[in-house]
Parts: C-alpha cells; structure tokens; sequence
C-alpha cells in the first residue's frame, strides 16, 4: 500500500484496535487458478507470534480454500471514508481527495481442519458478535446432529501475520486551521460516514498538538 509518511499509522495496539473495530475484511489469495477475494468477518489474537493473528472460515463451497494452504495471502480492513471538497480547505490551489482509514496485513494462509479447533473458532466469532444482545443467540442452542453438519460445510484457517500497514490518510498533510474546517464541514454533512472520519481527524489534530 503506498503510504505517504505523514499518513503512516505504526503503533501495533492502534492497528489490532482497528482490526477488531473493523473485522469484516477482504481476503486476497494467488493460487492455481490466480486472484480470488472473499469478503469475511475474522478474529484477532493479538498474542500469537511476534504481530498476531487472524482467525477466520469460509464456505466449503468457496474454492478459494483449496489451493492456498502455506502461500501467503492479504487481508484488507476497511474503514471510514468520506470524499473532501476544496471548498472546505477555503484556500487557493487545492484539490479533491479522499480521507481514510484502512489496515492491510500479510501473512501465510494455513488451513484448520481439526473440529474442535473449528468449532471453537465459531464459538469465538459467535460470541464476539452477539455481544451486547439483550438475549444473544448461542451455538448451544441448534442440536448436534446440526452443528456437525455446519462443521462439515465449512473450512477453517489461520494467518500469523508477518507484515501489517496501517493509512491514516486525514488531511494531515494541511494545516491544523484547514483540518478544523473540515472536521466542521464533515459533521454539518451529517452521514455516519462523515462523522467518523471528523472523528479521526479530531483524534489526529489532539495528538499531533500534544
């Protein structure tokens, strides 16, 4: 990913942050039959090896499995985003752009066939997502005879990441006064979108300021 300086994002706990915040993410592979990409929600253990690691599934169905164990792989996670007008900077000869968040990790894609690793990694992911719910479904609710089928049609895999880029791209590369402007003329826009990015912008003017 390229990466201006004034964009890079290196601290590790900032990026596991966001690759827990922002889970479901892109997987790309480069196998016998060349690119393929599936869209998956996967688990972070930030305690395995020296960067962590990504824990995830995919359909059985999904050939993307099975011709990738041992060769590396991408994982793209995505975060908010919002277009900038020129207007906003209320300045001479400047452009259009585009602010983002993103987080790319590398690493070698290995599959999980054991089911007792499989289903916990379900439980983990069923958890992790029905967190919060006044009355959160659980996979002790479907009998067993369903579950060994559910475990049957999918395919477990784990990536140790090797390599993790993170882009704060927030208009650093402006002056604090034209960052303020456009933090302001984010949120007046009113979408989610918009104001998260405002939200990320204002987190980056206090940390640079401190």
């Amino acid at each position: 990913m390229y990466i201006p300086s004034k964009f890079a994002e290196t601290n590790l706990a900032t990026l596991h942050e966001f690759i827990d915040c922002h889970s479901f993410a892109t997987l790309i592979t480069n196998g016998d039959v060349g690119w393929v990409a599936s869209h998956l929600p996967l688990l972070l253990d930030r305690d395995a090896g020296a960067q962590g690691k990504l824990i995830g599934h995919m359909a059985r169905a999904n050939s993307q499995w099975k011709d990738v164990d041992g060769r590396e792989a991408l994982v793209i996670f995505h975060g908010p985003h919002a277009y900038i007008s020129p207007r906003w900077y209320e300045a001479a000869n400047v452009v259009p752009t585009w602010n983002y968040v993103a987080v790319h990790v590398y690493g070698s894609l290995h599959l999980a066939s054991d089911p007792a690793q499989l289903l916990r990694t379900l439980r983990e992911t069923v958890t992790k997502y029905e967190d919060g719910a006044s009355e959160p479904w659980s996979l002790d609710k479907p009998d067993d005879q369903f579950i060994e089928g559910l475990l049957d049609s999918i395919v477990g895999f784990e990536i140790e990441i090797t390599r993790i880029e993170g882009k704060w791209k927030l208009s650093q590369n402006h002056t604090p006064e034209r960052r303020l402007r456009v933090i302001d003329a984010l949120n007046q826009a009113g979408s989610e979108q918009q104001r998260q990015v405002a939200e990320l912008m204002s987190q980056t003017l206090s940390e640079h300021s401190e």
